[in-house]
């Protein structure tokens, strides 16, 4: 496994992250055996949320052989106020067995007036600065999934990183994702990728018994590869797996096959645009 700098920050991150949400209502020695295999792999950079039903109660007692030698990134809802945050993360460090979080975000900032209660005062942004004081938290961050929203916390703050969709289908259908990329590394800040290997949204409801509100690319094995290159092709720093441990193996899978280099040619982005009428869609709302 391959291994960057995460932006400003002193983490260096695995190029495949693991995304916590896919532990929900896993049986616990199920998912002790898939955060075991993840390190196994070189994984290192883990990310859930309170949000997540019980993936909290499942990672930590998962996650702890390792907690050491890993990243642990945790996130809250921007629209709370600063007690209710505080309270959110206690909860969080306390279900996780961890004494600090490597990176805590504002979780998925998607309208104006959420924004705009994260950084006013008395808002979940104090209460996030304040836990990095004492040192409950090491880096700051957020997600969003809309451009706009993300370029106006940017210039808002000075975070540490930034999680946002670089998609392929989200990218060249709605051309969203260079301007985030370009002013986050203005910035300096970190960037976590997420929804690559990601099609568009379940059009009859989910299926399959994937824990994912969107459809996982897990019935095209050229598509979910080509998707995948071509995000770690892209400025970024780490690409979080989908929902699902079986998405996070065949990402794995992926990796291993090409050796760790992961750099989309120009043949390989034709046949990947190629996909875009027959497999693309609406990935979220379009973008304001």
């Amino acid at each position: 496994m391959k291994y960057r700098k995460l932006g400003k920050t002193n983490l260096n991150v695995s190029e495949i992250s693991f995304g916590g949400i896919m532990l929900m209502d896993t049986p616990q020695t199920e998912a002790d055996q898939i955060v075991k295999n993840a390190v196994k792999n070189g994984i290192n950079f883990f990310d859930v949320g309170p949000t997540y039903g019980n993936a909290q109660n499942i990672l930590g007692p998962a996650l702890k052989p390792y907690r050491d030698k890993v990243y642990l990134a945790n996130k809250t809802e921007p629209g709370q106020s600063k007690d209710q945050v505080r309270q959110d993360m206690e909860k969080s460090l306390e279900l996780l067995d961890t004494d600090y979080f490597d990176l805590y975000q504002l979780h998925e900032v998607t309208d104006e007036d959420a924004l705009n209660k994260a950084l006013g005062s008395g808002g979940a942004l104090e209460a996030i600065i304040e836990a990095r004081e004492e040192g409950l938290v090491k880096n700051i961050g957020f997600s969003a999934h809309k451009e706009w929203a993300a370029l106006k916390l940017i210039e808002s703050f000075d975070f540490d990183t930034v999680m946002f969709p670089i998609n392929w289908n989200y990218w060249f259908n709605y051309d969203q994702g260079p301007e985030v990329i370009k002013k986050a590394r203005e910035n300096e800040m970190g960037i976590i990728a997420i929804k690559a290997m990601a099609q568009r949204r379940w059009e009859d409801g989910r299926k399959e018994n994937y824990n994912t509100w969107y459809k996982p690319i897990y019935d095209n094995n050229e598509l979910a590869e080509l998707a995948l290159k071509f995000t770690l092709s892209q400025d970024v720093d780490t690409a979080v797996s989908p929902g699902d441990n079986r998405m996070l193996d065949l990402a794995v899978e992926f990796y291993k096959k090409n050796e760790e280099e992961m750099e989309i040619n120009d043949k390989e982005l034709d046949k990947l645009k190629s996909f875009l009428e027959s497999h693309g869609g609406k990935l979220y709302p379009i973008p304001k």
